[in-house]
């Protein structure tokens, strides 16, 4: 795991510590060209047609349930610090996976995997960590400053991992969904559910969100100790919108509501049409996931919305049909790619190495933002099942024999204890039979040895809110999520009280 640690450091000169955030500052560089605008795409048949049968069939509780397991066993039980990825020997975790964790809980709760009195004593160790850990400018010996915390934390201590780990507000923002989760559904008037909200609202509170507008009106994607802010921005469409929907709604630190249409601004020039959607492009569907794991989206329109005659989840589904798309015609060559084997997103890969299969020249990556999209492609024969997994609210009828075909189709070297690995790619055979007759079961592929919590995140949290919306509707009652989408213009549906 150590060479995702460090992938793509070269970019910005930093560590990779936010790899992640290097393939997206690369793909917000690509979209500065510009898009050249397309047509209404078809919308597909009603995603809510799936039956009551379909959600609840073995495979789903079995994935549901693996994958909340790795959330409940990863975690460190004194903290609540969850690590980037498990099971591994690293010891840094992931700021944004405990905010998946912090969900997780519930769903465990309401699935019956946890009691809620052990939902409680881990969101309680959790939420105190995080409002005792100290915040300062030192590039040592903090945990985060202005209330944003560093990327990567040392799982025992909680301390900044690196000197190349920045104050993300990408992260802390998904972590902020999780705190915010917990806020509204630990509801009960007894002194731990009261303190759990209380120390939510302490959390929410305290983040400066004006001090990381460094280049106004958007909000800059981070700042390392040597006080420089990071040279990026979040405008364009990605997954983004959670940031500005919590700072616009901020009690004691918020940006103007304004900013949020001068964000919608920029979506143009990622508008068009791909693979026969018409979209507002962005390649990896982790952007197009993250910000609805935890808002429904469905039926509430901002200016932008209504000016296209879309919402924002429906550009979801439309790019999750346009994914498929892309595999069904398969245009790099790539083995196995089809109808219910696709999905690119940002994931880990069998590594930077240039490699001969079928008498064909291939280059791989390590850890990557692959998709394909309008805006860009890379894509080096790798699959995430979380692209199709994170998506599973958006287009059942496609996401859902997705995922049973890998599973069914690769077996335990893909799918464990745990769920889904974090990625494999059949292209790339670690045996010596790699000829085109060769059967899935006679060919070694490379598949990761384990799970990623930005990755496993989505899968657990969509898999529920498609099975029952309860993520969201939790999220619905939570005053700040309201006030955000309020201020930045969304009506409609559920926020006027529409079934």
């Amino acid at each position: 795991m150590k060479s995702r640690f460090r992938a793509h450091g070269a970019l910005t000169g930093l560590s990779r510590n936010s790899s992640r955030r290097r393939c997206q500052w690369a793909a917000v560089l690509l979209l500065l060209a510009g898009m050249v605008p397309g047509q209404s795409s078809v919308t597909k048949a009603n995603p809510y047609a799936v039956s009551a049968v379909q959600q609840e069939r073995p495979f789903v509780e079995d994935l549901e349930h693996r994958t909340f397991n790795w959330f409940w066993d990863a975690a460190n039980p004194d903290n609540g610090l969850i690590p980037d990825h498990y099971p591994s020997n690293d010891t840094f975790t992931s700021i944004a996976a405990v905010g998946f964790g912090l969900t997780a809980y519930g769903i465990g709760v309401e699935r019956g995997y946890i009691s809620r009195d052990q939902a409680v004593e881990r969101t309680l160790a959790t939420l105190r960590f995080l409002e005792n850990a100290p915040q300062s400018d030192a590039p040592d010996g903090a945990t985060g400053v202005h209330g944003f915390y560093y990327h990567f934390l040392d799982r025992q201590s909680g301390e900044r991992f690196d000197h190349g780990s920045e104050a993300s507000s990408v992260d802390t923002t998904l972590l902020l969904g999780g705190v915010l989760f917990a806020q509204s559904y630990y509801d009960h008037d007894t002194p731990p559910e009261r303190e759990i909200r209380s120390l939510a609202d302490t959390l929410y509170r305290r983040v400066d969100w004006t001090w990381m507008q460094a280049h106004r009106p958007f909000l800059s994607m981070g700042w390392t100790p040597d006080g420089h802010f990071l040279p990026y921005d979040w405008d364009g469409y990605n997954e983004g919108m959670l940031i500005y929907l919590l700072a616009i709604a901020s009690p004691t630190h918020p940006i103007a509501a304004s900013t949020w249409q001068s964000l919608t601004g920029t979506y143009d020039r990622q508008w068009g049409t791909f693979q026969g959607e018409t979209l507002v492009n962005f390649a990896p569907l982790f952007g197009h996931q993250y910000s609805h794991s935890w808002v429904d989206f469905r039926g509430i329109r901002d200016q932008w919305n209504q000016s296209r005659g879309f919402d924002y989840f429906e550009n979801s589904r439309r790019a999750t049909y346009a994914q498929r798309a892309y595999a069904k015609v398969n245009p790099g060559g790539w083995r196995d790619y089809g109808e219910n084997i696709w999905g690119l997103t940002a994931c880990n890969g069998p590594g930077a190495v240039t490699k001969t299969v079928d008498g064909q020249v291939r280059s791989f990556e390590g850890y990557k933002a692959r998709g394909a999209g309008q805006d860009y492609i890379t894509d080096d024969g790798t699959i995430a099942p979380t692209a199709a997994g994170g998506s599973i609210a958006f287009a059942p009828e496609i996401a859902l024999p997705a995922l049973e075909e890998m599973k069914n189709r690769y077996g335990a070297r893909i799918y464990n204890r745990y769920g889904f690995v974090d990625a494999f790619n059949p292209s790339f055979p670690t045996n010596e039979d790699s000829s085109d007759t060769a059967s899935p079961q006679q060919i070694s592929y490379w598949a990761d040895t384990a799970q990623f919590g930005i990755d496993q995140g989505p899968i657990l949290l969509m898999i529920e809110n498609w099975r029952s919306g309860f993520v969201w509707n939790t999220m619905k009652k939570n005053p700040y999520i309201r006030v955000g989408l309020t201020r930045a213009g969304f009506s409609g549906g559920w926020l006027d009280g529409q079934r």
